[in-house]
């Protein structure tokens, strides 16, 4: 049987996921390695083409991981069992026995496209591919595939480990079975969910960059300095973060392959990227990764 003409009885349920790869080696792809195989007790495996970034990734959970056992939410015992769990690969193909890959790489359409077409050709037929994606459409992704009832969108917010949301997108095509199995699958990590269609920014996305990109405005005309925005954004309306600082954690970068994407995809001036925001990511102040952007860094 062709994966076009796949049966919704063939496609997988939460009860036979046992492996879960996670392409990317970044922050979000090591959230969502960790929340995985600590919450759900799932086989993880994390691919990345760089060695060093899966060094990282590896220190990075381990850290989260003992920061945890420090606060007595999970016990020593717990850290190890998850850590067994999670193995690290650079070869592509440590992802074929995998029942659901979640891609959670850069934000570029063309570069996701070529990783789900890989992907389609080298998974069991019965798998489900899931996109980390902030804002690009799920059903241009599964149209690249040739089991596009099987693609759907898992957006995980970040920090993944405390975080608890988790925003479903389903394409045109993504099928009721599919996105029961991913719906459960989000829970069995300790997530709660919320449904979204398939438009640019989807939920959160539409309403949060248009934000910070209204700040990063008020940089730019000179209303304010970066701190008295964020100021009055934290005081003022009880905003945990201001936005210039979430930005910054974001990455600017990021932000700005957002802000594209809804300015693109709805024709409309109003997402207007920040042009300070674009000169930024010209100049490298990424934010916090970089080590600068709104704000300095150490």
């Amino acid at each position: 049987m062709s994966n076009a003409v796949l049966s919704e009885t063939n496609v997988l349920s939460v009860q036979d996921i046992k492996t879960i790869g996670v392409i990317g080696g970044g922050q979000m792809g090591n959230g969502i390695a960790q929340v995985a195989a600590a919450s759900a007790g799932l086989n993880v495996i994390i691919h990345d083409m760089s060695a060093d970034a899966l060094g990282r990734a590896e220190k990075t959970i381990e850290k989260s991981l003992a920061k945890f056992v420090e606060k007595e939410k999970i016990t020593a015992s717990d850290k190890e069992k998850a850590l067994a769990h999670i193995h690290f690969e650079q070869d592509f193909n440590a992802l074929n026995n995998a029942d659901v890959v979640v891609e959670a790489i850069v934000e570029s359409e063309a570069v996701k496209i070529d990783v789900f077409k890989k992907l389609d050709a080298l998974l069991k037929p019965e798998a489900i591919l899931a996109s980390n994606t902030s804002s690009i459409s799920i059903t241009r992704l599964a149209a690249a595939t040739k089991r596009p009832s099987q693609v759907i969108g898992m957006h995980f917010m970040n920090p993944v480990p405390l975080m608890k949301l988790v925003e479903i997108i389903r394409g045109a095509q993504t099928s009721d079975t599919t996105y029961q199995t991913i719906n459960a699958l989000s829970q069995n990590m300790g997530k709660t969910t919320v449904v979204a269609r398939d438009f640019p920014g989807f939920i959160s996305n539409r309403i949060l960059m248009p934000l910070l990109n209204e700040a990063m405005f008020a940089v730019y005309e000179g209303i304010g300095s970066p701190e008295d925005i964020d100021t009055v954004m934290k005081l003022g309306m009880n905003h945990p973060m201001g936005p210039l600082t979430l930005a910054d954690f974001i990455g600017l970068d990021t932000c700005l392959s957002v802000i594209n994407v809804l300015y693109e995809g709805f024709n409309d001036a109003r997402f207007r990227p920040c042009p300070l925001l674009k000169q930024y990511v010209d100049a490298g102040y990424l934010g916090r990764k970089s080590g600068r952007g709104f704000f300095v860094y150490d």
